[in-house]
């Protein structure tokens, strides 16, 4: 029999300009799309639509879209999601080496950068960034990704970042980090006053 694990509860924080979707959220998506009246950022942000559908049925259990102003009137789009597997052996730093070798082999990357982030938490980080090719997408696109492993070691948490304004690559990876920096894995406000409803996701870098 296989050994259930629940997924671990995590924290982290986003920084302004990005907003939690799902793909329930699409009809408004769309009705943004057309408001943006940049036909380019209007196929950017229908493509990342199109991919929320999809994220469910990978472990996915967080999205949420970037939208950034652009000079002179364009709006640079992303999509950043959180996937929680469980870990496939017993040793964290393996299990994020592994993770960060496996992106970073993939057949759709064309370049990227590989490193250690060092946590103030001592746990395993990497980071796999740069350009890739996705089938039926004619441009390529930028990603950051981010592997990492809650205290216990039982699961593995993968941050990605994917745009297609590949101009801002060094700004998503620096994005993608600090995101990385502030993942927690038990409540900031525990034994805080309750002001209403809560989210176990911390949206908005304060």
């Amino acid at each position: 029999m296989t050994r259930q694990i629940a997924t671990p509860p995590v924290w982290f924080r986003l920084p302004p300009g990005f907003h939690d979707i799902g793909p329930e959220d699409r009809s408004a998506l769309d009705a943004f799309a057309e408001a943006l009246g940049s036909p380019d950022a209007q196929r950017e942000l229908s493509r990342l639509i199109d991919g929320l559908e999809e994220l469910a049925d990978h472990q996915v259990v967080h999205t949420a879209i970037g939208l950034h102003p652009e000079e002179p009137v364009s709006v640079a789009t992303s999509l950043f999601s959180l996937t929680v597997r469980p870990a496939e052996q017993p040793n964290p730093r393996l299990t994020v080496a592994s993770a960060g070798l496996s992106i970073a082999r993939s057949p759709h990357w064309t370049s990227s950068v590989r490193r250690f982030i060092d946590l103030a938490s001592g746990l395993p980080c990497c980071l796999v960034a740069g350009t890739i090719s996705v089938p039926d997408v004619e441009h390529r696109l930028f990603q950051a990704r981010v592997a990492t492993v809650p205290p216990d070691g039982l699961h593995l948490l993968v941050l990605d970042l994917t745009s297609a304004s590949t101009q801002h690559a060094d700004a998503y990876t620096d994005i993608l980090e600090a995101v990385a920096h502030t993942i927690l894995f038990s409540d900031p406000e525990a034994g805080a006053p309750k002001t209403g409803g809560t989210s176990r996701i911390l949206e908005v870098l304060l």
